[in-house]
């Protein structure tokens, strides 16, 4: 067996997108590279087989067993899914330490190091900008989801004085390419998850599915739904269910949790829609999505979207927030969705969707091509082991890496 590759992550059963998100990235990873081990350096909360978890922020010098024990490892690579609040240690009065831990432990680290951070937004804070920097200069090879985070550093860094760094490579948030389900299965699904039984649940379902954040604002369509309802049954004579189903992972959100939930109930009894609790993790997560006809997503802060990676691969149609990150930049390359700026585009647009069959047909196909071309995890997880050969022979060779500009 060759040396292994360590992830450093998150990892369930942890509820948390990254955490979710290196799950799944892991088995692609380790399909790739048959070879050798896979193994996970997570939080003291992460289980599973390969998994060691040792990082517990709650302690300021946190990063300093993390990096004795990938040290021990010895590992070909080490691949880190970054997100600020991850690695954040918070001491005395509630000040937190701006990551410095997470810089020192990749100083820490004696094998190549590939970071993928999962916020880098457009338009930097200082705070970030200086952060990444920083993040550049330590790592082997930073790995952005979005060629536009790639192109905007060119205009970021020079504005401030600094080079533009050029070990990023660009690398999409991955889908699976093995969960799909015929319009001739739909029916047994329902089945399956007791939708069949729920009084007036219609053939015809548009979906609000995932995490309950508040800046998933699933209210704006809340509040349009007993109106555009009406509209698509006077266009097109049919019912149409509106599905809102997943749980709350933090309990600061408890609130617009508590509302929004409370809101479908009342919907719920008009006959026009449903509410349905589960954690938004493994297969019951797509199977909540293959039931519907179309995806809304609402969202109002990301750069990236692990909710989008699901409706991918499940080609469904969407619409989404815009201007909004990653999730704009991906529906403009997949032409698979519709984008809103305000309330009246987004009844306009859940209207044209229910009411245009063709058009969910040809947004579906087109995000079956995305699926297929660009962001299956079997492509995404060649890229990975492409960023671990790269980062590995820089390190070696002690040449830092400089790949092309993306614009």
């Amino acid at each position: 067996m060759k040396r292994p590759i360590v992830l450093v992550s998150s990892y369930p059963p942890r509820r948390c997108g990254i955490a979710t998100f290196c799950e799944e990235a892991r088995e692609f990873i380790a399909r790739a590279n048959p070879k050798r081990e896979i193994l996970v350096v997570s939080h003291t909360d992460g289980r599973g087989e390969g998994v060691i978890p040792v990082i517990d922020p709650s302690r300021p010098d946190w990063w300093k067993q993390t990096a004795r024990v990938i040290n021990e490892l010895k590992p070909y690579a080490v691949h880190i899914q970054h997100e600020y609040g991850l690695y954040e240690h918070v001491g005395d009065y509630g000040i937190g330490d701006a990551n410095e831990g997470f810089l020192d432990l990749l100083d820490a680290i004696e094998f190549p190091t590939v970071v993928e951070p999962h916020t880098v937004h457009g338009r930097l804070r200082d705070s970030e900008a200086s952060f990444l920097r920083r993040l550049f200069r330590s790592a082997e090879l930073v790995l952005l989801k979005c060629a536009y985070q790639k192109w905007r550093l060119d205009w970021s860094f020079p504005g401030r004085g600094w080079p533009t760094p050029r070990n990023v490579m660009v690398v999409p948030h991955g889908a699976r390419p093995d969960r799909f389900w015929s319009p001739a299965e739909i029916p047994a699904l329902k089945q399956e998850l007791g939708l069949d039984k729920v009084p007036g649940f219609s053939q015809h379902v548009v979906g609000m599915i995932g995490w309950i954040q508040s800046n998933k604002r699933w209210d704006v369509l809340l509040d349009l739904w007993e109106e555009v309802c009406s509209e698509i049954r006077n266009r097109t004579g049919q019912a149409w269910t509106l599905l809102a189903a997943g749980a709350m992972r933090d309990p600061n959100h408890a609130g617009d949790y508590h509302t929004w939930k409370n809101h479908v109930r009342i919907l719920e009894k008009k006959g026009i829609a449903h509410y349905y609790e589960f954690v938004p993790r493994g297969d019951l997560y797509y199977k909540m999505m293959a039931i519907c006809d179309f995806i809304v997503l609402p969202s109002i802060d990301e750069t990236q979207s692990g909710t989008l990676a699901r409706i991918i691969a499940l080609n469904k149609p969407f619409i989404t927030t815009a201007p909004m990150e990653g999730l704009t930049s991906q529906t403009l390359e997949s032409e698979g969705g519709l984008l809103f700026t305000n309330r009246k585009m987004l009844r306009e647009k859940v209207i044209r969707l229910a009411t245009d069959e063709n058009l969910r047909a040809k947004l579906a196909e087109n995000l079956h091509r995305y699926l297929e071309e660009v962001v299956s995890w079997e492509i995404v997880a060649r890229h990975y082991t492409e960023a671990y050969d790269v980062a590995h022979e820089a390190w070696e060779s002690g040449t830092p890496v400089v790949l092309p500009m993306e614009l």
